[in-house]
């Protein structure tokens, strides 16, 4: 068993530990001013209480000697922040509660943070703090730092650590899907590196963390696990910590000697040998196939970010019908409302599938298609939800699982679309426009 000790220990024995540190694969530090106000209100809501517990902290502990936290980091960094603006604005505490605090000071841990998100985060909080800690109570000061506690596990193997870490967080209600993807799949690398690829790590998290969280949270939510469903004909609504599921894999070095895994063996292999090549080769990825955990997830990311961003480029080698549809797209009178916005997401999900199939091969046909496919229950119906946009998708038409069906772009083209009789949609007179002037309406 890897459990080194579970204690319950006071925030003040903590914190009096310079071993600790925040890993590669936590997320930034990212509590609010509100969580913040939060935390800092309960403990003087429960002051005359004989204690009060403020949470779990489980920490990893290395073969360097270091405590890393796997899960509780926000609430420990705001602890920190709490401790170090009440060592920086109260000169008028008794003499032994400023030993106390010193005390703890000298003793606190020093976490770096490359990202911006954290930076930003923590200058706002920590300003938050000092102005509430300005008339704390050296009583609350007191009880802050020995009776409210939290439980403290010490793990020595990681896959135990990340266990606890999956199962408390798929529990709870701090880490977005993503966020727990991260960390997985910073898992089933970090522990297979030298120190010499330890940059390769960083630079991974680096490019994750660079991007906004709520642009990570739409793209997996949007498109990354809608396509993947939906080619699949699974109902695909809504992104949840239950579908993490979706984008773990296989680790090309741990896998078994599995038949199907041999295409994706030779392509590691064959990128291995071409490190030193002036163009660097890519890693074929594919909406649908098999995740390969690590490295290769996060890459993958990367790759369909910029795939999705570069389809906004593509109008300037349309013809003039496509580039018409994509105009009145990005215009029409109620493009801005709640159905017409899950429709949008649809045309989008449907191109980003086709080109992520067969490039740029026949797009403007492409885009005409998926555009009649889309728009047709925008047409129909007078409202519209997400529900409605799903139900389309796998019980009527699935153009989804077509293009997953179809080996070349042709194929696609063949789908016979109804007719629209009428508009019942107010706000979509120029969608109405193009159906007529295309023949579908």
């Amino acid at each position: 068993m890897s459990v080194i000790s579970t204690q319950v220990i006071s925030v003040s024995t903590l914190l009096k530990n310079k071993e600790l540190s925040i890993p590669h694969f936590q997320r930034p530090y990212k509590w609010s001013v509100k969580n913040v106000v939060q935390l800092l209100e309960d403990i003087d809501r429960f002051k005359f209480q004989p204690s009060y517990r403020i949470g779990t902290i489980i920490v990893h502990y290395d073969d360097d000697g270091n405590y890393n936290i796997v899960d509780g980091q926000q609430r420990t960094l705001t602890l920190c922040l709490i401790i170090k603006a009440i060592y920086a604005t109260r000169d008028d505490l008794s003499k032994s509660l400023k030993k106390e605090i010193s005390e703890i000071i000298q003793h606190l841990f020093d976490p770096r943070f490359n990202s911006e998100i954290s930076k930003q985060h923590i200058r706002e909080n920590y300003l938050e703090i000092k102005r509430r800690v300005r008339s704390m109570s050296e009583d609350l000061i007191k009880f802050l730092l020995n009776s409210c506690k939290v439980t403290y596990l010490v793990i020595d193997g990681i896959s135990e650590a990340f266990q606890f870490f999956d199962s408390q967080n798929s529990r709870g209600k701090e880490l977005d899907p993503h966020d727990l993807l991260k960390a997985y799949h910073l898992r089933e690398i970090q522990f297979s590196l030298d120190e010499n690829h330890q940059t390769d790590l960083s630079i991974l998290v680096h490019t994750w963390e660079s991007l906004e969280s709520k642009e990570l949270a739409g793209l997996f939510a949007n498109f990354l696990y809608r396509v993947r469903g939906w080619s699949k004909g699974d109902s695909s609504r809504h992104f949840t910590k239950s579908d993490v599921n979706l984008f773990k894999g296989i680790n090309l070095d741990k896998v078994e000697d599995y038949p199907y895994v041999k295409m994706y063996q030779i392509v590691k292999l064959s990128l291995e040998q071409n490190t030193n090549d002036k163009k660097r080769i890519e890693f074929p990825f594919q909406l649908d196939q098999t995740i390969i955990n690590g490295k290769y997830f996060f890459e993958m990311v990367s790759h369909y970010k910029n795939v999705f961003d570069d389809i906004k480029g593509i109008p300037d080698k349309l013809t003039l019908e496509a580039r018409d549809i994509l105009e009145t797209l990005n215009n029409y009178e109620g493009k801005e409302r709640t159905g017409d916005r899950y429709v949008r997401m649809l045309f989008d999900c449907a191109l980003l599938y086709y080109v992520d199939k067969f490039g740029e091969h026949n797009i403007s046909a492409a885009v005409c298609k998926i555009f009649i496919w889309a728009y047709s229950i925008r047409l129909t119906y007078q409202s519209l939800q997400l529900a409605s946009i799903d139900n389309y998708v796998i019980r009527d038409v699935n153009i989804f699982k077509k293009i997953r069906e179809s080996i070349f772009e042709n194929e696609l083209m063949k789908i016979d679309l109804p007719v629209v009789q009428a508009n019942r949609s107010k706000g979509t007179d120029k969608i109405m426009d193009l159906f007529k002037k295309m023949n579908y309406a």
